[in-house]
Order: structure tokens, then sequence, then C-alpha cells
């Protein structure tokens, strides 16, 4: 949801609390409270869910009555830490009744700033769960999900003072890493990163045809490193991009679909990701350097899908050479190679086992010293600044995390993720007996549970509750957890590119002026690689492979069928191969790509076999056509 377009006077109060909890944040690397992990995490809530009320609604200033929430909010946020933070820890389980009233009251604080922030669907869902946990007493004893019922007070309990309500894992995430790295995305732009990648991008490929569409990809890649979400990076995207796909004849539902899939693939790239990257290695105790490698292969293949998909549309629709006024790509290169510094330190430090939290600020402090090579004059402020808009940016994650606790909480005092994952199982093997499609079958309608939740939900909020629900019936077919996370995240994170919703999407579609659900489709058409490569991580043993787990070989060669598999359904969507795809060789790329996904030698030969068939009828029928011309 957009945040209010502020009068000067409040944008300054604002920006002055943004800088204050910045550096709350950066004291907190490296001078930690000594009361612990939830002592922080009580303070930050309390400090941040105020901002929220006043930076977003209607109107140019705060009316009184978002003074009150905000001071509402700031009351019974710190109110574990007045009355004395250790007491209020004792009284776990047995709640007095003023703690059951001010978490009551921090609940639908919460609840209204998500909704102010993400719209309804969030906080609705989570009085769904609320109201499972209190009436599930009453559910017929055979339903799978019932259960004994939950009284207010404990339910209350749960969010309040336990481990996995509010202050749980998602919070923890948004305030230990996700607002450094929004932090480090603003310092970086304002350092002059963010225009660096689009002029690099522009310098590389210059004049040709198929020049427009690369230029795209690639900068929206690069962007991504900065802004981290997708929309946001299409909207960047598109308003530089957009005149030239223009000038090279992009039709505007084809300039959109590009633009949306360019900017949601930064979500699932290396270094950065998205937020839900982080809950992965919180969720599975595992470094945020191995969630990095994870996602290499993916990425690559993400990229190939969209490459293939550029060089078909620009010769389909003859898309022409279009005069870019840029300087060569190692003038602009010269100018700017060291914006690329501050992301290899992430890598190299991680990779040296420092603590991600301080290997981003450590990037963060090399890219505010960047930022003298061209700002020398107003540098302090414009890192202020940077420090500001970075925790500002956070709000919206930040909501939805503390509301993610209402959901994981519930799940967890009533055991109903075992049950739904249970009851998902159930129905795969009401349909069949066999192991193998069973498992096929889990996976392809856990794939529609993540893709349908994530219409409604953002998707950090998706990950948390997919991961809880669903993750359990694949680990119980026997999917390894860290295939399981990335099986999940990608289909969260592909959520904002499906259609009906695909916030990606629509924004391109503002952008270009096209309309709006064929541009949801043209994004599905170059996002569909990353539709079914997901499925191959769970499907078949050989999937660790794709996430660079295990042999290096294994994913040599898992990744060369995979590849082809991306090809295969580049043909398909993009109805060229050497030249104009008949219907005969697209359909053929059908069973070619599904058979090189499922990574069995046997299958792997199978599709090879079909796409080799493809391209066969595709240069007898061309020879013909040429013939009869």
């Amino acid at each position: 949801m957009p945040s209010r377009s502020l009068s000067p006077r409040w944008e300054r109060a604002l920006w002055i609390a943004g800088l204050l909890i910045a550096l709350l944040v950066l004291k907190q690397v490296f001078f930690p409270f000594a009361k612990g992990s939830q002592y922080y995490l009580i303070m930050f809530l309390a400090v941040t869910l105020p901002l929220v009320f006043l930076a977003y609604g209607r109107g140019h200033a705060p009316p009184w009555w978002d003074w009150v929430l905000a001071a509402l909010a700031f009351v019974v946020g710190a109110y574990p830490l007045f009355g004395g933070f250790d007491e209020f820890l004792d009284r776990q389980g047995q709640l007095s009744t003023l703690d059951v009233v001010a978490g009551s009251v921090l609940l639908v604080l919460i609840l209204e700033a998500c909704r102010r922030t993400t719209g309804w669907v969030l906080p609705v869902v989570c009085l769904a769960f609320i109201a499972y946990a209190y009436y599930g007493g009453f559910l017929p004893p055979a339903w799978s999900i019932a259960h004994s019922g939950v009284d207010f007070p404990q339910i209350i309990n749960g969010f309040f003072n336990d481990a996995s309500g509010f202050y749980g894992t998602p919070l923890d995430v948004a305030a230990t890493y996700i607002v450094l790295f929004t932090i480090y995305g603003a310092v970086l732009n304002a350092s002059g990163a963010g225009k660096f990648f689009v002029d690099v991008s522009f310098a590389a490929f210059r004049k040709s045809r198929t020049a427009p569409g690369r230029t795209a990809a690639t900068a929206g890649f690069l962007l991504g490193t900065v802004s981290g979400s997708g929309t946001a990076t299409t909207v960047s995207l598109g308003a530089v991009t957009w005149p030239m796909l223009q000038k090279a004849g992009y039709p505007k539902e084809n300039a959109g679909g590009l633009l949306a899939a360019s900017g949601i693939g930064a979500i699932l790239s290396p270094p950065t990701l998205g937020a839900a990257a982080f809950i992965i290695a919180e969720y599975l105790q595992v470094s945020y350097l191995s969630v990095l490698i994870w996602a290499i292969i993916p990425t690559l293949l993400y990229y190939l899908g969209i490459a293939l998909a550029v060089e078909a549309d620009a010769r389909r629709f003859g898309a022409r050479p279009v005069d870019v006024d840029a300087p060569r790509f190692w003038d602009v290169f010269k100018l700017g190679w060291y914006h690329f510094l501050s992301l290899g330190i992430i890598i190299v430090f991680l990779a040296m086992d420092i603590p991600v939290y301080k290997a981003v600020v450590y990037a963060t402090g090399v890219a505010a010293l960047f930022a003298l090579i061209n700002h020398r004059h107003e540098w302090l402020r414009l890192i202020a600044d940077a420090l500001s808009v970075g925790v500002r940016s956070a709000f919206p994650v930040i909501a939805v995390c503390a509301a993610a606790g209402v959901v994981t909480s519930t799940i967890t005092k009533t055991g109903l993720g075992q049950a739904l994952a249970g009851s998902l199982v159930d129905l795969a093997s009401a349909l069949t007996s066999e192991p193998v499609v069973v498992l096929m079958l889990t996976a392809v309608l856990a794939a529609v549970a993540v893709s349908v939740l994530g219409l409604a939900v953002p998707v950090t909020a998706s990950f948390i509750i997919s991961w809880v629900v669903i993750g359990p019936a694949l680990i119980t077919l026997g999917v390894e957890p860290a295939e399981t996370a990335m099986f999940i995240f990608y289909y969260a994170v592909l959520s904002e590119v499906t259609p009906p919703t695909a916030l990606a999407a629509v924004a391109a579609a503002a952008l270009t002026g096209g309309d709006v659900m064929k541009t949801m489709w043209q994004t599905w058409k170059y996002t569909l690689p990353a539709f079914l490569v997901p499925l191959a991580f769970v499907l078949t043993d050989a999937g660790a492979a794709l996430l660079l787990r295990g042999p290096l070989l294994d994913s040599v060669w898992a990744f060369g069928a995979s590849a082809l598999g991306v090809a295969a359904l580049a043909v398909l969507t993009g109805g060229w191969l050497f030249g104009p795809a008949r219907w005969p060789e697209r359909i053929l790329c059908v069973p070619a790509a599904l058979f090189l996904l499922y990574l069995q030698p046997l299958t792997i030969a199978i599709g090879a076999g079909f796409l080799v068939v493809a391209v066969a009828v595709h240069l007898v029928t061309r020879g013909r056509v040429r013939d009869a011309a």
C-alpha cells in the first residue's frame, strides 16, 4: 500500500525518527543488549510500530487519532519493559489481567498496521487463525483439524510472551537482517550505484535488435541488489528502459511482461535475494551464504529463460535496433566499477564466517565511503537520508513479520500445520498408491497452494505460512528441508507475477499503458521456467544438485539437463526456434521439458529425444515452407 505524502514538517519528524532507529539497529549489531534478543525485539517493535500509523494513511499530515494510535502502540509495545522485563517473562503461561489487556491492544494495533501497509487480506487471515484457536474445540472430533480449544488469555500469552508469537523468528529476522539490508540498499543507491547499474547495462549491449531486451533484463538483475523488491525494481526499471523498448517496437504487453519478469528476478537472485531468504537461513539454522549458493543455478536458469524469450520476441515481431546515447562499456565501467565491491564484500565476509548482520554493515560502510567520490560536499546528509529511508522502507515487512507471529503461534499451539500437511498427503494418496506419483501430486498441489496464498498476502508472509503448513507435507514424503524451503520460497516470490493479481505485472502495465491481463500473461510466459524448475528440486534426489548440494559433477549434468528443459519451454512460449516455430514442434517441446526436468537418466534421455524430434520437424517443415515460397 502507498505511504503518506507528508508535508515537509511531518516528513522531517519522520526522518529524524527513522535515523534514530537506524542508529539503534546498528548499535545492536556491535553492542547488543545484555538482556538478550527478545528485549531488543520488544524495543524495536515499540519504536517502529508507532511510525507506521504516522507514515501510512490518508492526508498529508497524521490526524489526531493516528497520534493516539501511535502513542498507544508505543505504550503497549514497551509495556513488557516498564514493569520489569524479567518479571514479565516469569509470568509466561500465567499472564496478569493487565498483561492480557496490553497484549490484546497490541494485537489489534499490529493487525491495523498490517492492513495499512499491505491491505486487508493478511489481517483477515490472522483473525481466522485466532477464531480457529478459540473455537477449535467445537469442531467435529472426527475432523483431523479439530483440537481441544485454547482460551483467550492463553492465545494472547502465545502472541505476547512466547518465542513463537509477535517476537518470534519472523520479527527477529526483520529486526536483525532485513532492516540492515534495506539500509544497505538505500546507501548503495545514494552512492550512485543504481544509476551506474542502468548505465553499464545500456553500454554493454548498445545497438542491436535484441539489445533493448537484454538491457532491461540485465538492469533488472543489477537494480535488484539496490531495491530488494520485485515490484519496486519493475517500476524503477520501467521508468528508464520502457522508452527504449518502445522505440525498438516492443508491443506494450510484451514490454510490460519483460519488465515485470526482470524486476521479480531480483528477489530470486544472489547476493541479496528477498526477505524470505533470511527466514530460510534462520528456520534451517544454516548460514545465509548457504542460501545464496543454493540460489545460483536456479538464478542462471531463470535468466536463461528470459534471455531466450528476448531473442525469440525480438525476431518474432521484428524489433528494431535503437541508437543508445551511452558511452562505451569500458568508459562507463571504469567510472563506477567500485560499486560492485560492496556486493563482493558481503560474499567474502560470509565465506570468512563473519555473521551476515556484520557483513552487511561492513558492506554498507564501504558503499558509504564510495558515496564520497560523487557527493563530497553533501555526504553526511546523503548518508543520514539513506539510513532513514532504509528503515522506513522496512515498515511493511516489520508489520507483516509481527502479524505472522499470530499464524505461527496458532499453528504451534493447535498442531494445525501437521494436520493440514497430513490432509495434503492424504488427498494425493487417495488418487494413487504409487509413492512417486503421490510425491508428484503433493508437489503440484503444494505449488498451487503457495501460489494462491501468495496472491493474497506478501511474499514474506506467504513463505512463513506455507513453511509451517505445507512444508511438513513434503518433508514427510522424504524431501530434504533445504529443497522444501527453496521450493516454497520460489513459489512465494512468483506469486507476484501470477495472474490474476500479479503486482509486478500491474505496475509494468501502468508504465507501458498496456492491457493489464495481457501483460500478466506475457509475464507468465517469460517466467514459465521459474514455475517448473522448482518442481525439479523436490521430485527426485538429484534435485539437490540444482542447489549445488552434493558433488560438483552432479550439479553440472543437472544444470545441463535443466537448461535444455528451459530451452524447450522457450520454444513453446516464444514460438521461435531457428525460425517461426509451428504448433507440431511446440507441442513436442512440452514432454521434452517435463522429462528433462525430472532429473533421472532415463527421463532425461526421453526428454532429449523429444527435443531432437522437435528440432527435426522444425527444420523439415521450415525447408518445405521455403521451397513453397
